[in-house]
């Protein structure tokens, strides 16, 4: 038997990438899966060092991607989420970017909602964009496809979450404070919107919660026996443009982080443009969120 390697390999394996979710798996079953999921883009700046002595390592950005691909459709960004990390200071801060935003498509030459962009260039084209209206370089993105969330949930052994407020979705109930959800009722809380008073607001809230147990459950597995099955749901629904060595080298120096995480919400207005319901994030907000993540990042 080969021996054991602890990785960062469970969605979030990259997701929790930053926050040193792992399981024990096969060292080349691990890395043929991490091969499966690698896909580059192109950046404007090289990698930041995630290896080496703790004063030389560098924070890092990550962008979240959940995506409903299906047959015949490139599908849309529906859930965005920025994270950034402090490997120093052992901070994490992690908001969601409301799809409706409106902001310029980079590559497109037109103004539309954010979440458009995955939908006109893939990958490249969402990155671009959300680098442009964050006005911050993005090193390592996550795509997930958004079927095969409760897979993931699943693999981790569920999720708890807190629920601020009681309702029911898709034919499965949640009352108000904690619990603990499978893997397809951890997508319905993670989906609703319209009986929310927040709204996206109130569903990024809820997505930010089930990511937020996925990266501490995935911290605490210490073995997983299904390691082909696991294996198969990360090659087969997460793309990324992380290495199989900088997967090892952050969760080693970054998994600190993931005790020390800060949330916040992108601010907007209601705005109907042209038929077209838009979010308007003005410029004092996008100043606020840029200031932020400066924090993280220096």
């Amino acid at each position: 038997m080969k021996k054991f390697l602890k990785i960062l390999v469970i969605l979030l394996v990259v997701l929790a990438i930053s926050i040193g979710g792992y399981a024990y798996y096969l060292y080349d079953s691990a890395k043929n899966a991490v091969s499966d999921m690698h896909e580059k883009v192109e950046t404007d700046k090289p990698k930041p060092i995630v290896a080496g002595k703790e004063e030389d390592l560098k924070p890092i950005s990550i962008l979240l991607l959940g995506v409903d691909e299906r047959s015949g459709d490139s599908g849309r960004s529906d859930t965005i989420i920025s994270i950034t990390v402090n490997p120093k200071d052992k901070k994490m801060l992690m908001f969601s970017i409301p799809r409706d935003t409106r902001t310029d498509i980079i590559g497109k030459n037109k103004v539309d909602k954010i979440n458009h962009a995955y939908a006109f260039g893939g990958t490249q084209m969402a990155m671009d964009t959300v680098e442009n209206f964050l006005d911050t370089s993005i090193d390592y993105y996550v795509k997930v496809n958004m079927e095969s969330f409760k897979d993931i949930v699943n693999a981790v052994g569920g999720v708890e979450v807190n629920n601020p407020r009681a309702f029911d979705y898709e034919g499965y109930s949640f009352p108000a404070g904690p619990q603990e959800l499978d893997g397809k009722k951890a997508l319905a809380y993670s989906r609703m919107r319209y009986q929310d008073p927040k709204g996206d607001l109130g569903r990024n809230d809820r997505q930010r919660q089930v990511i937020t147990s996925i990266i501490d459950k995935g911290a605490r597995v210490s073995s997983i026996t299904k390691f082909d099955n696991i294996l198969e749901i990360l090659g087969d629904n997460v793309k990324t443009n992380m290495t199989f060595q900088e997967m090892k080298d952050i969760q080693k120096n970054y998994k600190g982080a993931r005790h020390n995480i800060e949330s916040t919400e992108i601010k907007s207005s209601g705005e109907m443009i042209g038929g077209t319901y838009y979010g308007i994030v003005d410029e004092a907000e996008q100043e606020r969120i840029h200031t932020l993540l400066n924090e993280y990042l220096k």
